[in-house]
């Protein structure tokens, strides 16, 4: 690819996989961000990208996402991850699976910043988990991980994308009201559990799956450490309760949930529907390129939000709440409906945002 000597040179780390596309998609136009390496395992080392993308026994391009790449993209020769050089790019967006990230990951981060989708360090004492407008300032930690590990780079991990909905909701109502406890059900879309071979269709098909594995327990976990505060060198958890039910259900893309708060005082549903729409105008107003235009959309039709009207509003940026109202159960109860992209805002659009706001406060 011919390289902008002015832009920030960048690898995709697993480009061959869904996230990795999905990164391609949001990287191959990108104002700051210049695409230098393609990086996926072996088997893809040495092939161009389109020919990396063919399936072995139907020949056919595995192409999984919205949008296209451009034919220098698919032109371009995928190196193997495990022996390419970090140092000569100046961030690493990582897309593979966990194990796979626990190998590669620290090795590059040695000499450069690494952005990850995967969840194998983010529960790491030093490694933050950013949401922009959230919890920017948890970037902090990137100097006590630099210093603990004696990395030139680092690396920053995004949230499970059943959080990122969640986190974006509940950050306006604890700065507000106060957070004492929350209840979570979500309605997972079928491209949460990937495509290879993700759930299978006979399981899905007029039915609805009870249980994600490992599912409930990182977004408690997650939740905990992105609300929490930063001071010192170190996160102090939140201190909410948080129960989570994740089910998957027969929805392509998006994930709904339904979230029942305790506040720390009572407020009403004008008053809550005023501190969802005034959030995250700093992020708004930051000129980074992939941040909505508002970060919480607000529904007051019953109906909505819907998967298929509202996933993509702000190109799938924003998160959508509807059906706000109180609880009579819990003490302060408040409770609505959130619609988040999980593929857009919960994967590798989340993580371009990311890597824009570590370059704005000079950690990229």
């Amino acid at each position: 690819m011919n390289q902008d000597l002015d832009k920030i040179h960048v690898a995709i780390v697993g480009a061959t996989g869904v996230i990795g596309q999905q990164f391609v998609v949001a990287l191959q136009h990108h104002p700051w961000f210049e695409i230098a390496i393609l990086a996926a395992s072996e088997r893809s080392s040495g092939k161009t990208y389109l020919e990396a993308l063919r399936d072995e026994r139907t020949k056919a391009i595995r192409w999984l996402c919205d949008g296209r790449p451009e034919q220098e993209i698919q032109d371009m020769r995928v190196e193997n991850a495990a022996t390419m050089n970090p140092g000569e790019v100046e961030a690493v967006f990582s897309a593979v699976e966990a194990d796979v990230a626990r190998e590669l990951e620290p090795r590059m981060a040695e000499k450069t910043p690494v952005i990850s989708t995967a969840s194998a360090f983010r529960y790491s004492d030093d490694v933050p988990i950013l949401v922009p407008g959230v919890n920017s300032e948890h970037a902090g930690l990137i100097d006590v991980q630099r210093k603990k590990r004696g990395w030139e780079g680092y690396i920053t991990t995004q949230p499970n994308c059943t959080t990122t909905g969640l986190v974006i909701t509940l950050k306006p109502l604890m700065d507000s009201f106060g957070v004492r406890s929350v209840v979570m059900t979500s309605l997972q879309a079928l491209s949460g559990a990937g495509r290879s071979p993700g759930v299978i269709a006979l399981d899905i098909l007029d039915n609805v799956i009870p249980y994600i594995v490992g599912e409930e327990e990182k977004v408690q976990m997650e939740t905990h450490k992105i609300l929490g505060t930063y001071d010192n060198g170190r996160i102090e958890n939140a201190s909410m309760g948080i129960s989570c039910t994740c089910t998957r259900v027969n929805v392509l893309d998006g994930h709904t949930e339904a979230v029942f708060v305790s506040l720390g005082r009572r407020c009403t549903v004008e008053e809550l529907k005023k501190a969802l729409l005034g959030f995250g105008k700093d992020i708004v107003r930051s000129g980074l390129p992939s941040a909505p235009r508002q970060m919480i959309v607000v529904h007051d039709d019953p109906f909505r939000p819907q998967p298929r009207l509202d996933r993509d509003n702000y190109d799938g940026m924003a998160t959508t709440v509807g059906r706000i109202r109180t609880d009579g159960v819990l003490e302060n109860g408040m409770k609505f409906v959130l619609l988040s992209h999980n593929t857009k805002m919960g994967a590798a659009r989340g993580a371009v945002l990311v890597a824009e706001n570590l370059h704005q406060m000079k950690y990229l």
